[in-house]
């Protein structure tokens, strides 16, 4: 019996959305290993360190836990949070201001749903801000940074933005330490976005889950200087190498109580909550200890000496690249060699991240993916593939000097350097021959 397939009938707003660039990228490399290529996959940030163990015996110490939870969270773990942000950021919110969620994505995703207005984008910017947005159906305004300036959201330019509508709603998303740039924001250039964010009254969502990984652990958190306006987001994902866990935190200051609020009642409609094991576990995580600050110091280290080294390999093949200052992320920018590329028949940087996967199998993500024009040659390097646990022995004490950072980096990340090389042979090598 022949049956008529069922008419398709998609929310306009998906309809023809990708899957995110991250998850698709990882996939995609996934793939080809499989089929025996030798791909080194610098596309998804996911962390390469280990969770840390007093997490993990907490995890097992309560994996028998199966009640539903309350919907903004376990009140141990929203202590904890509280008492972290307090003792870590200088802000001071206490386990009312907290809620906890399955990642901080769907806090994010929630945040956007329950609130009426604008989101703010600084590009380049983390690749699923904008399509949630869109998803929901809010509008997005993208303001376009400059390299010369660190990719850095200015007071100027935020205050220019909202003087064109004065009084319109907006949520002014900051990340830093950056994906994809792995910059961050100075002292002053923070008091100054409060100083304008107050102004205008925008709400500030400072997604700050790298925060702990500044590679000098001098992370400051705008809430401090903002601290009416400001949501900081955070979660076990990057800091603690636990993604795979699902467990973000929003902290709100009073004054926005209304919509932490309206956010769990969403909440209360959807995930329900989060997983007990993991927000038992996540409390010891938040609480900290000498073993998971020892864990952090390790991983900076190794993180600040790798990401220089791969600098440095980058700009002697001729390309344009800021050092990192925190998380594990490199922006580098391959305009220099535009006239080259473009006798390959490469014009912008999806074309140059498809053809360096397809050359040379490197995975990299086009700057296109984080808000940038595809014109410019920008592309995103997620420095991870190497042993995290065994980078942290590496590093279990400072180098003396920075020729021995990035000989332990060498050592310890042989496919990231290796990854540089396969690029930097394929620029020098110039356009196939006919």
């Amino acid at each position: 019996m022949k049956r008529t397939p069922l008419d398709v009938h998609l929310n306009l707003n998906v309809r023809g959305m990708p899957n995110s660039a991250t998850v698709a990228i990882h996939q995609r490399c996934q793939q080809l290993r499989r089929e025996g290529h030798d791909v080194i996959g610098l596309g998804l940030g996911q962390s390469p360190f280990p969770v840390p163990e007093p997490v993990v015996e907490a995890l097992r110490r309560h994996a028998a836990e199966k009640d539903y939870l309350p919907v903004r969270g376990l009140p141990a773990l929203r202590e904890a949070v509280a008492a972290y942000h307090a003792r870590v950021d200088g802000v001071e919110r206490d386990a009312e201001d907290v809620l906890i969620g399955p990642g901080s994505k769907e806090l994010m995703f929630l945040l956007q749903l329950v609130y009426y207005g604008d989101l703010v984008i600084p590009t380049p910017a983390w690749v699923s801000y904008a399509p949630q947005a869109r998803i929901i159906g809010r509008r997005v305004q993208l303001i376009h940074t400059r390299e010369d300036d660190g990719w850095q959201l200015s007071a100027d330019g935020l205050a220019r933005l909202c003087r064109e509508d004065t009084g319109r709603p907006r949520i002014v998303v900051l990340n830093y330490p950056s994906n994809p740039t792995g910059g961050t924001y100075r002292l002053e250039e923070l008091r100054a976005l409060a100083r304008a964010a107050r102004e205008h009254r925008v709400v500030l969502l400072s997604d700050e889950i790298y925060g702990p990984l500044h590679h000098r652990g001098q992370h400051v958190s705008i809430a401090r200087f903002y601290p009416e306006g400001t949501i900081v987001s955070s979660g076990l994902s990057k800091w603690c190498g636990a993604g795979g866990w699902r467990l973000g935190t929003f902290s709100f200051p009073s004054a926005l109580r209304w919509l932490l609020d309206a956010m769990a009642s969403a909440a209360s409609e959807t995930f329900t909550s989060t997983s007990a094991p993991i927000q038992y576990a996540a409390v010891t995580a938040f609480n900290g200890s000498d073993v998971i600050d020892d864990y952090l110091r390790r991983a900076r280290r190794a993180l600040r000496a790798i990401g220089h080294g791969l600098v440095g390999d980058l700009r002697a093949a001729g390309l344009a690249c800021a050092d990192p200052l925190g998380g594990f992320y490199l922006f580098p920018d391959f305009s220099a060699h535009a006239e080259r590329l473009a006798a390959r028949g490469i014009h912008g940087s999806r074309q140059l991240a498809e053809r360096i996967l397809e050359d040379i199998e490197v995975g990299l993500l086009p700057g296109q993916e984080f808000g940038r024009p595809d014109e410019e040659l920008l592309l995103r390097i997620a420095y991870v593939d190497f042993d995290g646990a065994g980078a942290q022995a590496a590093f279990g004490d400072s180098p003396r000097s920075a020729a021995e950072a990035i000989a332990r980096a060498r050592r310890v990340a042989p496919r990231l350097f290796e990854a540089v090389e396969r690029l930097s042979t394929w620029l020098a090598a110039g356009p196939s021959p006919d």
